[in-house]
C-alpha cells in the first residue's frame, strides 16, 4: 500500500482519534496540515477531496474517505491484523457502533458548539444550558462505564479511542472530578497509559486547549468561562 495521509490540524479530536487508531494498528500515517485560518478547506484541491469542506480526510492512494468516525472503522476494517478493535461480531460491532454514533450525535457536537462561540463570537459567552448539556452526555458515559471497564465491554475498541479525544477538549468547559465522574476518570487514567496516548492525544490536546484559552483571553480579556 501506499503510504495514507490524513489532511487536518491535530487540534481537532477527530484527527487525533485517527492517529491513535493508526497507532493502535501499527500502521503509518502522515499528517497533511490544512490551515483553517488560511481557508484551506475551502480551496478547489480540498473540495475535490470534500465538497463539505471539513476535516479530516483520509487519502488513501487517491480513495477519500471524509468522515472522522468512517475512517476509524475503515482503518481497522482495511489494515489491523485482528478485528479486537472493531469486532465482526454483529452484536459486539453494533456496541462499538452505538459509542461512535453517542460521539458524532451528542458528545462532539455539544462540545464542539461551545468551542464554535469561541472562535466565531466576538465577546463569548456561553448557555448555562449548552454546559449543563455536555454535562448530561459526561453522565451518559458515567452510566456507559458503570458495568464495564471500556465503552463497548470489556476491551479497547475504536469507540474509547473516538470518545476520549473528544471528552478531553471539553475540559475548558465542563470538567472532570473524581467525586463526579469515577468512571469516566478512571477510564481516562486507563487510556492515558497506551504507549501512543501522548502522542496521538495528549499533546494535540494540550495545545487545542491553550489555543481556546488564547483566543478568549484576546476577545475577553481573561479565559473565564462567562455563562448566561
Amino acid at each position: 500500500m501506499g503510504k495514507l495521509i490524513l489532511h487536518g490540524i491535530l487540534w481537532s479530536p477527530c484527527v487525533r482519534s485517527a492517529f491513535a487508531v493508526a497507532a493502535a494498528i501499527g500502521v503509518e500515517m502522515e499528517l497533511k496540515l490544512v490551515d483553517l485560518y488560511k481557508y484551506e478547506n475551502r480551496t478547489p484541491e480540498f473540495l475535490e477531496m470534500n465538497p463539505l469542506h471539513t476535516i479530516p480526510v483520509l487519502d488513501d492512494d487517491g480513495r477519500y474517505i471524509i468522515d472522522g468516525h468512517a475512517i476509524l472503522s475503515y482503518l481497522v476494517d482495511q489494515y489491523s491484523k485482528d478485528d479486537s478493535l472493531y469486532p465482526k461480531d454483529p452484536f459486539q460491532r453494533a456496541m462499538v457502533d452505538q459509542k461512535l454514533h453517542f460521539d458524532s450525535g451528542i458528545l462532539y457536537v455539544r462540545m464542539r458548539s461551545l468551542s464554535n462561540k469561541v472562535y466565531f463570537d466576538d465577546h463569548p459567552k456561553f448557555p448555562q444550558a449548552e454546559i449543563d448539556a455536555l454535562y448530561e452526555a459526561y453522565d451518559y458515559m458515567e452510566e456507559f462505564l458503570s458495568k464495564q471497564k471500556y465503552l463497548a465491554g470489556d476491551h479497547l475498541t475504536i469507540a474509547d479511542l473516538c470518545c476520549v479525544c473528544t471528552i478531553t477538549s471539553g475540559l475548558l468547559y465542563a470538567q472532570i472530578s473524581e467525586e463526579r465522574y469515577p468512571k469516566i476518570s478512571d477510564w481516562i487514567k486507563r487510556l492515558s497509559t497506551l504507549p501512543y496516548y501522548e502522542e496521538t492525544n495528549q499533546k494535540g490536546n494540550d495545545e487545542y486547549l491553550e489555543l481556546l484559552k488564547t483566543v478568549l483571553t484576546q476577545k475577553n480579556g481573561n479565559t473565564n468561562i462567562e455563562v448566561y
